[in-house]
């Protein structure tokens, strides 16, 4: 065996602990998914207020995730993930004592903001732990890392949710918290902290991007109940935003002191990858918001049923994620990405065709299919995105894919949760145009029930319930068309 092929036993600890974290955030968007709806009831949110639980940690994420890079530079890599790891572990309790939407939302914003390493250096540890012939297996154990999330955590958390309480949910981060824990501490050397670097950091462009990232967020989550423009808070934020962003992208182009490489976008692979990776955010934590709402607002379906009719979404991606670096030594990377979003958009289509009696029978095919293509995105496009970088690179580089991956996913729960809520205005309008006193079948209707007022609301309930059918179907439209033309943006990548 030759050198290169070589890995060390503490480096691959030191990998398998990163995954621990890695699995560790997966676990905790998708096993709160299927407990979501029991959540927003019992803490008093409704249906938009409560993607701000799932919203404020992707948004802390994302405001972190740009900053791992400098942290580990200051503190290393070894102490950030230590206090990362420990302060997520206090966080997830405290998010089972929430008395309520508000106390939620702030712890929750706490801990994205410790969980905002774990991804981004479990993804760094890959690519500087292992040499270049296991990249293609690191990247495997990254999917299968979230994989075995996505298969645990509705189930889990349904059953918990059903049996005791939502409470008990985020208990689960414990085991594997303490085992990255160990790990860190065992596998990854310490190092000496530059505190120097806290005086020489570019302090207006991280306040420009936390400015500008944040008002981005609150602009998609208010918008659609602030009537959008019309609205002066919504013009305001949206002026924020823009004026702040565009800041913080000339400071890290142009600025002495940036924090993170965002010339990496200029490479032709890694910018494309990273749109794609963006877009995959999108549809992937956007539907995974929706689908459980769906299932007990429409379906009527309790924490236990979502958490089962979810299930079969992180299996199938479990038994496929080992196999795909035999895959691609088979098939082309681009071509095994361009197969995974034509699959993933499959899977939308079949979704977005709802009607009264869809439920688990078109939801599980849907998300079935949906499970089978994320393993060909997520190991292929990973390692296509990072061909060609030099491992100095990696931190700017891991950040910057897993910032775009967040903040698709928390653009798409916002987008698709807005989209959900107008075109369900829209379709209500549209059918109650045609419901009055005056026609003929209105008529007969009410004049079945032994009440014309309890007929009346019945019948306008029913439009809504219609209404919502045919705006949940026009989400999945809107990310099977998105997944598409990923799948055909794949086929132009260049293979290193």
């Amino acid at each position: 065996m030759s050198v290169e092929h070589k890995v060390s036993l503490r480096a691959w600890v030191a990998v398998i602990g990163g995954l621990f974290g890695c699995f560790m955030a997966g676990m905790n968007v998708h096993v709160t998914s299927a407990a979501l709806p029991e959540i927003e009831g019992s803490l008093g949110a409704t249906f938009e207020e409560g993607s701000w639980i799932s919203t404020a940690y992707l948004v802390a994420e994302i405001v972190m995730i740009p900053l791992t890079a400098w942290l580990v530079q200051v503190f290393s890599l070894r102490r950030v993930m230590l206090v990362g790891s420990f302060v997520f572990l206090v966080a997830s309790v405290a998010c089972s004592w929430a008395p309520n939407l508000t106390v939620m939302i702030a712890i929750r914003v706490v801990q994205g903001a410790a969980g905002a390493v774990l991804i981004p250096l479990s993804f760094q540890l890959i690519i500087t732990e292992l040499p270049a012939s296991k990249v293609a297996m690191g990247m495997a154990l990254f999917s299968l890392s979230n994989s075995v999330a996505q298969a645990a955590g509705p189930s889990i958390g349904g059953w918990l949710t059903d049996a005791y309480s939502w409470r008990w949910i985020f208990y689960l981060q414990l085991i594997p918290g303490v085992l990255l824990l160990w790990a860190v501490a065992w596998a990854i050397d310490a190092k000496p902290m530059q505190l120097k670097l806290i005086g020489q950091g570019d302090w207006a462009g991280i306040a420009a991007m936390i400015l500008g990232l944040g008002g981005l967020q609150i602009v998609l989550e208010e918008g659609g109940r602030k009537d959008w423009f019309g609205s002066d808070f919504i013009v305001g934020m949206s002026l924020m935003a823009a004026v702040a962003l565009s800041y913080f992208v000339w400071s890290q182009l142009f600025g002495r002191r940036a924090f993170i490489n965002l010339r990496l976008l200029k490479r032709y692979n890694f910018g494309v990858a990273s749109v794609a990776m963006f877009i995959f955010g999108a549809a992937t934590f956007g539907l995974v918001f929706l689908v459980p709402n769906y299932l007990s607002q429409q379906q009527g379906y309790n924490a236990r049923e979502i958490g089962v009719s979810l299930i079969a979404y992180g299996v199938v991606q479990l038994l496929l994620a080992p196999l795909m670096p035999r895959f691609m030594t088979w098939l082309s990377p681009k071509i095994m990405v361009a197969t995974g979003f034509f699959i993933m958009a499959l899977g939308c289509y079949l979704g977005a065709h709802l009607d009264a009696d869809s439920a688990a029978n078109v939801i599980i095919p849907s998300t079935v299919v949906r499970g089978i293509g994320q393993p060909f995105i997520m190991v292929a496009l990973s390692v296509l995105a990072v061909s060609g970088l030099a491992k100095s690179e990696a931190g700017s580089a891991s950040a910057l894919f897993s910032m775009l991956r967040n903040l698709g996913g928390a653009v798409g729960t916002a987008g698709l949760t807005q989209l959900v809520a107008m075109r369900e205005r829209f379709h209500s309008e549209r059918i109650g145009e045609s419901i009055n006193v005056f026609v003929p079948a209105v008529q007969e209707r009410l004049g079945q029930a032994a009440d014309l007022e309890i007929g009346w609301a019945r019948m306008i309930e029913g439009v809504r319930h219609q209404a919502y059918l045919m705006a949940y179907g026009d989400a999945f439209y809107v990310a099977c068309l998105a997944l598409a033309g990923c799948g055909v943006a794949a086929l132009v990548m260049r293979r290193s």
